[in-house]
């Protein structure tokens, strides 16, 4: 989901979402002086694990130890919590796995795969999972890097010489790991809004040289189609299709049977979550995301029990059951810290960065974190968090648009499995952050037309062909006594409304437009009586929604 302007709203994935960097608004401090002691006491009954943690070399070094029997208790709390966080957000269903020490030792499902359809949900219903998608393409770009097809820090031209950004010195320098960190200047979610009208991968790659550039490599802006990109030509190097590539160096090695980078896979299981939304507070399977245009960042389909199979394999720096299946080399700059995508909002407040695919983070115990969320804004919340030093990950899907369910969930557990207790109500504190990614967007939400609104001209004055490089052509016709906006290749139609003078809106819906979306269309330039040009507010977040005749 793209930000909009008057919204706050985060991205389709909203790339780490780590507690630390969401909360920063929230500003809550963890007792951890408290949870010290405690977890002291539990370190006596436990005192290999403990001294094994309290010898690593200094930069691994922890500052609240832990113990098995703490992560014992973790799990035997987790079915608790799942249960209470399912009946707080009402959401639909939601499915649950944990790895611990390489080995899947929790996986559920709880509610329904469908309201209205009574089917259960368990460890093997597939769920779309958005954005996590990414880590799971970062590890099947390590997986070629081991092969010698490709290195980090390769130019994308290498492989894709018809890429193009806007600054010819960018193309010409701008690498995988560059695409893969969101540091290449592209603006934040730049390219969904071309998906959003419809246009294939390869088009919307092709139009990325038209969007204005921030800093290279100083600046961090989430972008699904610049990891795609990447992503493209890795696939590129490997001479296969991206679907095809992740199948066969990672879903079928790790025989994650029921995972796909394919949407058609997802829609073809008879055991899939159906996404849903909230409409007047009662959740319904009204739409459905279809992200092959961004599979790489986005369009991932798995079930809890794969994830768990995937998260053991990273857990265990790349090795699965009695294989290796991708070398530590190869898979750590991903899992390491490449671009501060959160800088901090106090002196005392921790950073929040960002690998190749992967949140990276810093608990507050001092350990590193992996983690990703992912949303769709038309009914998905995905989350998973990694304590490589404990050898933990959890992994949460869900059939709903993002209310922090997830995210509560797996930071409880976290909070279980290093203090012995959950240091605050984590669903309160992140739901309220969740609410920009599914509120509707544009300048005159919740605004009435204006009482002494002007009258419009004759629509004839408007009706015709209009052009912008990035979005293709607009058309403007009237029919029937209304007037229509027709956008994107596939001649999305839209009614126009008068609002006052010149300026009509629209009501878009879909990814980037949740319902009650209103978008302004004001046309301008007029000559002998017809306009010469429309900018479209929903589409002028980069500055390129002016569209001349």
């Amino acid at each position: 989901m793209q930000r909009y302007p008057g919204t706050t709203g985060d991205g389709q994935g909203y790339s780490s979402i780590s507690r630390r960097s969401l909360l920063q608004g929230v500003g809550a401090a963890t007792a951890v002086s408290a949870i010290s002691a405690g977890t002291a006491s539990a370190g006596q009954q436990e005192a290999p694990e403990i001294l094994q943690e309290a010898t690593q070399s200094p930069p691994q070094t922890v500052g609240v130890l832990s113990a098995p029997s703490l992560v014992d208790e973790a799990l035997s709390q987790l079915d608790g919590i799942c249960r209470d966080i399912l009946q707080r957000s009402e959401i639909p269903g939601l499915a649950v796995s944990v790895v611990r020490g390489g080995e899947t030792v929790f996986a559920e499902g709880y509610g329904l795969r469908r309201i209205g359809a009574g089917e259960g949900v368990d460890a093997d219903t597939v769920f779309q999972i958005a954005s996590c998608s990414k880590s799971l393409g970062a590890t099947v770009v390590a997986s070629q890097v081991d092969a010698g097809l490709v290195t980090w820090d390769m130019p994308v031209r290498t492989l894709l010489p018809w890429f193009e950004l806007a600054d010819p010195w960018v193309t010409e320098h701008v690498t995988l790991g560059d695409l893969y960190a969101h540091r290449s200047g592209l603006p934040d979610h730049g390219g969904d809004d071309l998906e959003d009208l419809g246009y294939d991968r390869r088009t919307i790659l092709e139009r990325l040289r038209y969007l204005p550039l921030h800093s290279f490599r100083a600046h961090y802006a989430y972008t699904n189609f610049g990891l795609t990109a990447a992503a493209e030509a890795v696939a590129e190097a490997a001479g296969q299709d991206w679907a095809s590539l992740c199948e066969a160096s990672l879903y079928r090695p790790l025989g994650m049977d029921m995972t796909s980078s394919r949407y058609s896979d997802y829609q073809s299981r008879s055991n899939r979550a159906h996404g849903h939304v909230s409409i007047k507070g009662n959740y319904q399977p009204r739409y459905q995301r279809q992200p092959d245009a961004q599979t790489p960042a986005g369009g991932v389909s798995s079930s809890v029990r794969d994830m768990a199979k995937w998260m053991a394999l990273i857990l265990q720096g790349g090795r699965f059951e009695d294989r290796q299946v991708v070398t530590q080399e190869a898979l750590l700059p991903a899992t390491s810290a490449q671009v501060i995508s959160a800088h901090p909002h106090a002196m005392d407040a921790r950073a929040g960065t960002y690998g190749f695919g992967f949140g990276v983070g810093t608990e507050a115990s001092g350990r590193v974190s992996l983690s990703h969320s992912g949303a769709f804004a038309l009914g998905v919340g995905s989350n998973y968090v990694m304590i490589p030093s404990l050898g933990l990950g959890i992994t949460i899907l869900t059939n709903a648009a993002p209310t922090g369910a997830g995210e509560a969930i797996s930071a409880s557990f976290m909070d279980l499995a290093q203090f012995g207790s959950i240091t605050r109500d984590w669903f309160s504190a992140y739901q309220p952050l969740m609410e920009p990614i599914v509120a509707p967007v544009g300048s005159l939400v919740g605004r009435s037309r204006p009482v002494d609104a002007a009258a419009p001209r004759a629509y004839s004055s408007y009706a015709g062909r209009y052009h912008s490089a990035y979005f293709g052509e607009a058309s403007v016709v009237e029919r029937a006594g209304d007037l229509y906006l027709f956008l994107g290749p596939d001649r999305e139609e839209n009614r126009l409304e008068s609002w006052d003078g010149d300026s009509f809106i629209y009501r878009p819906l879909g990814e980037n437009a949740p319902d009650g979306s209103v978008s302004r269309v004001s046309f301008s330039d007029f000559q002998n009586g017809q306009a010469g040009a429309v900018t479209v507010e929903f589409l002028d977040q980069n500055g390129l929604g002016h569209f001349t005749r």
